[in-house]
């Protein structure tokens, strides 16, 4: 069975949204500044965006509050014009605050899973469906994630469970494989270039014992 080219699904419906000339609303559930800053250097062309910061994997409130910090600082240079990347409409960040106890749930049972197994699988879904819930409550075109401009990240996984929420919800879910075409290189370069404070783990307390991202 052949693999779906999730970066060309992409290049389709931008080709789609463009052909309409109109600009469609995009929900963007984004894990930290630097991963969100290639995909918004993609997507601002494209949709009126607003960010959903949700990630309560993330270790420590400390942490969590920290890449919020950074998340919208670096909104806010990009509608301030201090980016090479100009947005249709000033990009909207949303928050709903930490919520560990919502994470631990979601994993209880799988605390041995290696880095990249059940339990990613697990967290991925609870933060997608979440975007898609908010996402269909506030008449959202589409939603979607930068998850995937990471190597670390499953996109088929990711990919899988936004097309199935898409199907429950009736909300268009935003393919992608955000790593393709240098992307996560790229991600790194716009990191140095506008001093995003970048993590050497991707959140959770497992991720940070073995240290398998963002290194």
């Amino acid at each position: 069975m052949n693999k779906i080219n999730y970066d060309l699904k992409l290049k389709e419906i931008l080709k789609d949204v463009d052909s309409l000339n109109t600009c469609p609303t995009l929900l963007l559930h984004s894990c930290c500044a630097p991963c969100s800053s290639y995909v918004l250097s993609v997507l601002v062309k494209h949709f009126d965006i607003t960010i959903f910061y949700y990630n309560p994997n993330i270790t420590d409130e400390e942490e969590y509050n920290k890449r919020l910090l950074e998340q919208k600082r670096f909104v806010e240079l990009i509608n301030s014009g201090k980016t090479d990347f100009e947005p249709i409409k000033p990009i909207k960040l949303i928050e709903v605050g930490f919520g560990k106890l919502e994470w631990k749930k979601s994993v209880l049972g799988l605390e041995q899973e290696k880095e990249g197994g059940k339990r990613c699988f697990n967290c991925y879904e609870m933060r997608l469906e979440k975007t898609v819930k908010l996402a269909k409550e506030q008449s959202f075109d589409y939603f979607g994630t930068t998850l995937s401009v990471s190597p670390y990240k499953n996109s088929e996984w990711l990919n899988q469970i936004g097309e199935s929420l898409q199907n429950k919800y009736n909300v268009n879910y935003l393919f992608s494989d955000f790593k393709k075409n240098n992307g996560y290189k790229t991600s790194i370069e716009l990191s140095k270039k506008y001093n995003l404070y970048r993590q050497n783990y991707c959140g959770c307390v497992y991720s940070k014992q073995q240290k398998t991202t963002l290194n």
